[in-house]
């Protein structure tokens, strides 16, 4: 009896001294991707609130939630560097195509930023509004991001404030330098919207009014964002003819403001340049020897998207959108557009020639109810139906459709979509919004990188063609993203580290979205939880918004 008290009294001790530690979401049989690059580990992944609070080999411990992982790779939610989820994430908080593949933060502002904006910019962002509507209740660009974070998101924002946007603020659409007090008047913006926590200065330099912006100016912008750690990304000022010239300018202004640089979309378009991938790595190469931090990001398909406004020349589109339409109706002035459409031009980046053909171009994006049936269909087939050559019906339809309308243009190789893969700074951008296969969202169709870019990366490119290994593309989706962009305690498995994770299945991973169908959502992830908060359970959205604003290097709350 006295060896049973004993025995007993030895049990109550030992449970009283090892005391079961319990989590409120506990992650078990964890393969543990951690965001590093390096082997995956087995072990679990425990979270308090919004927090990582532990990793690894952990005893006697249990979750009030408790996933169970067996199977699955278990990595830090994935970072897309060219989000366009500004206003689908106004419609739909849960950010349903990005979610599902595992996307725990938008990065905005290529270019054109939701803010600061002047009264003008409100009216005419108001009236060029198609399927998805809404009031503009913020100015600054910070109280844009405020606004999605009030409102419910699941996954987290943030953005880059855009060069274009601060343009069309003090200039409007005019196709000139900014005057001293002008630029003065841009760079304030600029420092205005860096203390909110935007991540640096965006630009889309093939577009008006963009076009017009020259270097030095860009270098203007660039210096007060770098005085605050920001970063300066871009969509260059071609991506074919004139690759190599764009890409010296990104040096050149990556070096004359001292600030980091990254090339988005990074891509050689149009099959006469293809072979000048080679030589645009070899720049970015000898920059980085020379000290230059120049970085890039792709999509993971042959074809990009844009507007009509890439296949006419940027001098017809001065002025904005209503007075490009009306000059368009101007029989020389047509005749003169029509011209310059068909030449492969060396001053502007003419997409339309670099894809070759009319039936290159994808017609996806109408704005009038009227034109929603050409949807789907290339512009040889609409020019067909029509009875007009297909530059007369480009023009036609974007007079009919008061947009630009949404083009999709068939312009680079797979080859060199491997080729880029492998490189040691790219990551990855959609270039998409973060869309639902339902509602408003149905009205238009889209790319597929809108709802498969992430997972074409995981499935086609790691698991079936192993391209990389999954190790090294993780890394490229989690703390490579937020080494460039400066970000605080995320990118990582990480004790005290934001609890943004993604459970998926590494031999089910798959996009389904293809350019005939892209309404389609990817496959293979089971869970996602942002900032502690999940958001996808079994593959399903939770309704559960964990969403905030993630703040660049130059907030101000940081000080």
């Amino acid at each position: 009896m006295r060896i049973l008290f004993f025995l007993l009294c030895c049990c109550l001790l030992f449970a009283c001294s090892n005391p079961v530690t319990n989590y409120d979401i506990l992650i078990k049989n964890a393969t543990i991707y951690d965001g590093t690059g390096d082997k995956p580990t087995v072990g679990l992944v425990a979270i308090n609130g919004d927090k990582i609070v532990d990793i690894g080999n952990l005893e006697n411990v249990s979750g009030r939630q408790e996933i169970d992982a067996k199977g699955m790779a278990v990595s830090p939610g994935f970072i897309n560097m060219l989000s366009w989820a500004t206003t689908s994430l106004i419609e739909d908080g849960r950010g349903m195509s990005d979610i599902k593949q595992g996307v725990t933060l938008e990065v905005m502002g290529e270019g054109w930023s939701m803010g600061p904006l002047n009264a003008q910019m409100k009216e005419d962002n108001l009236k060029s509004q198609g399927d998805i509507k809404f009031d503009i209740s913020w100015t600054t660009l910070g109280e844009y991001l405020d606004f999605l974070e009030q409102k419910g998101v699941a996954p987290n924002v943030a953005s880059f404030m855009g060069a274009t946007t601060a343009r069309i603020h003090e200039l409007g659409y005019e196709d000139r330098p900014p005057t001293a007090e002008e630029l003065e008047k841009m760079k304030a913006l600029v420092r205005t919207a860096m203390e909110e926590g935007a991540m640096g200065i965006g630009s889309s330099l093939i577009y008006a009014p963009a076009f017009y912006a020259e270097t030095d100016e860009l270098i203007a912008l660039c210096e007060v964002a770098a005085e605050y750690g920001g970063r300066y990304i871009t969509h260059m000022r071609s991506e074919g003819n004139k690759i190599l010239e764009a890409v010296d300018e990104v040096v050149t202004i990556a070096k004359s403001a001292n600030i980091g640089a990254e090339i988005y979309h990074m891509k050689a378009a149009g099959k006469s340049n293809w072979h000048k991938m080679d030589l645009m790595i070899a720049k970015i190469d000898s920059a980085q020897q020379a000290g230059l931090d120049i970085t890039t990001n792709m999509y993971n398909y042959v074809a990009g998207a844009t507007g009509l406004d890439a296949a006419m020349p940027p001098w017809v589109q001065e002025g904005g959108y209503q007075t490009w339409a009306n000059r368009l109706k101007d029989p020389e002035i047509r005749a003169k557009v029509k011209t310059e459409m068909k030449m492969d031009a060396q001053d502007w980046e003419n997409l339309y020639a670099s894809a070759g053909s009319a039936d290159k171009l994808l017609l996806v994006g109408f704005k009038s109810d009227s034109l929603k049936k050409f949807t789907g269909k290339t512009l040889a087939e609409v020019a067909a139906i029509r009875g007009t050559d297909p530059e007369d019906t480009a023009m036609d339809l974007v007079i009919q459709d008061g947009s630009r309308v949404g083009t999709v243009y068939f312009l680079m190789s797979e080859e060199n979509i491997k080729k880029q893969l492998k490189l040691p700074y790219l990551t990855f951008g959609s270039d998409a919004g973060a869309l639902a296969a339902e509602g408003n969202f149905l009205k238009s169709s889209t790319h597929p990188r809108a709802y498969g870019n992430v997972a074409r990366v995981l499935g086609k490119y790691v698991r079936d063609e192993q391209v990389i290994p999954l190790e090294e593309a993780i890394k490229k989706l989690t703390s490579l993203p937020a080494e460039h962009l400066k970000i605080k305690n995320r990118g990582l498995l990480k004790r005290g580290y934001f609890a943004d994770v993604v459970i998926f299945n590494p031999n089910t991973i798959q996009d389904k979205a293809t350019f005939e169908n892209p309404h389609q959502y990817a496959e293979g992830v089971e869970h996602v939880i942002v900032n502690g908060v999940q958001v996808l359970e079994d593959g399903e959205a939770t309704g559960e918004f964990g969403g905030r604003v993630v703040r660049g290097p130059g907030w101000k709350g940081w000080k």
